[in-house]
């Protein structure tokens, strides 16, 4: 068997990483490392981590001296996995137990580098609100107007290690590298739910970063022009009202 390197960055999500985390360890394929990063300046919620995880020989817990955020976390567990693949969860998104048995299958069956799946969208009190379907291929031409990948479905073969460096950005970090990878390799998506994806509160500030990395995102990493990241960043923002808009539908 196939041993599979689980990346969780940890940030203030008390509320869910029980949740997260019991969803892993309820996985029915059970060759996997889970790498936990704790990025917090506030060491409270460390002792309750620790708590959780105790006696659990398949989680190593990296504590950083000082918040670095979500992408230089995620590039330490990558640095640190061990698997012959890698995924990624979010603290406060959770697993179909079946998650990593169906994906792995499904990679090997394909000979593929990179996947994804379908995903449910939930809130804080896990009611669904609505669904991500995706694409049974995703190439860089479809992604570079709509980021359709989300990152807790996402598992990649460790070949590509070497090319799995999140950028130091505030937001579209993720979109960033699968821009990167899916120039040489495409995406394949898994036509099943395996993920859910937990829904937070947006402030409106959050969404002028989000527009202002996208600007970044087109410009300085897809060294396109100014009129043309522009251009990109408006088409971004539609196709995302769209589908938050379809989202809703598909319960």
């Amino acid at each position: 068997m196939n041993l599979i390197s689980i990346i969780l960055p940890y940030y203030k999500k008390k509320k869910f990483i029980a949740k997260t985390i019991n969803s892993i360890l309820s996985q029915t394929y059970k060759k996997f490392e889970l790498i936990i990063i704790y990025d917090d300046d506030d060491k409270k919620d460390l002792v309750y981590i620790r708590q959780l995880i105790k006696n659990e020989s398949k989680i190593k817990l990296i504590v950083n001296k000082n918040n670095i955020g979500v992408s230089k976390s995620r590039n330490i567990g990558v640095l640190k996995s061990k698997g012959q693949y890698i995924c990624f969860i979010d603290a406060d998104d959770t697993w179909n137990k079946d998650k990593l048995k169906i994906q792995i299958n499904f990679m090997i069956k394909c000979q593929c580098y990179l996947s994804h799946s379908h995903y449910k969208i939930i809130n804080k009190d896990e009611k669904i609100l609505g669904s991500m379907k995706v694409k049974k291929i995703l190439n860089y031409k479809d992604l570079i107007n709509s980021c359709d990948i989300g990152l807790s479905t996402v598992m990649i073969k460790a070949e590509l290690k070497s090319k799995i460096i999140f950028p130091n950005i505030k937001t579209k970090e993720d979109f960033i590298l699968w821009l990167k990878l899916t120039k040489e390799h495409n995406f394949f998506g898994i036509q099943k739910y395996l993920v859910s994806w937990r829904k937070n509160d947006i402030s409106l500030s959050y969404i002028i970063q989000k527009v202002k990395d996208a600007f970044v995102l087109y410009y300085k990493y897809e060294k396109f022009s100014i009129f043309k990241s522009s251009l990109c960043v408006m088409i971004l923002s539609f196709n995302f009202f769209k589908k938050s808009f379809l989202q809703k539908f598909y319960k």
